[in-house]
C-alpha cells in the first residue's frame, strides 16, 4: 500500500528569508557562547559554564522558531532574539556586531520579504481576476 503524501504547504519569501537568516544566526550564537565561556565573562558568581548553556539555548530556540515563522508571533519572537542577542553585547562586546550583522539581516528578510510576498498576491490575484 503506497503512503498518500500531502502537497508541501507554500512558504512565502518573508518566512523562507527570515529562516535563513535564524538558522544560519544559530550556528554564530552557539560559537558565541564558547567564546563568553572561554574569556570568561560572566561575574565571578556564575560559572562560566552557563555561557556554554545560554548560547547552546539560544541556538536551539532560533532553530525551533524556524519552524513557527508562518504566524505573526513567530516573526515576533525572531525579533525578541535579536534582542536576546544585542544585549549578549554587554558581556561581550564583540557580538554587538553580530547583533547589527543578524539583526540587519532579519529586518531585511522580514521587511522586504514581507512585500515580495504582498507583490506576489497581487500578482496572483490580477491573473486569476484577468482570466
Amino acid at each position: 500500500m503506497a503512503a498518500v503524501t500531502r502537497p508541501r504547504r507554500a512558504r512565502g519569501a518573508r518566512e523562507s528569508l527570515a529562516s535563513v537568516v535564524l538558522g544560519f544566526e544559530s550556528i554564530v550564537v552557539f560559537l558565541g557562547g564558547l567564546v563568553v565561556y572561554g574569556l570568561g565573562a560572566l561575574p565571578d558568581s556564575i560559572p562560566d559554564a552557563w555561557g556554554i548553556a545560554a548560547g547552546s539555548i539560544l541556538a536551539v530556540v532560533m532553530i525551533l522558531t524556524v519552524g513557527v515563522l508562518r504566524h505573526p508571533w513567530g516573526i515576533g519572537l525572531g525579533w525578541a532574539l535579536q534582542l536576546v542577542v544585542a544585549l549578549g553585547a554587554i558581556l561581550v562586546p564583540a557580538l554587538g556586531i553580530v547583533a547589527l550583522v543578524f539583526g540587519g539581516m532579519y529586518a531585511y528578510a522580514t521587511i522586504k520579504g514581507g512585500e515580495l510576498d504582498r507583490r506576489n498576491a497581487a500578482r496572483a490575484a490580477d491573473a486569476t481576476n484577468g482570466d
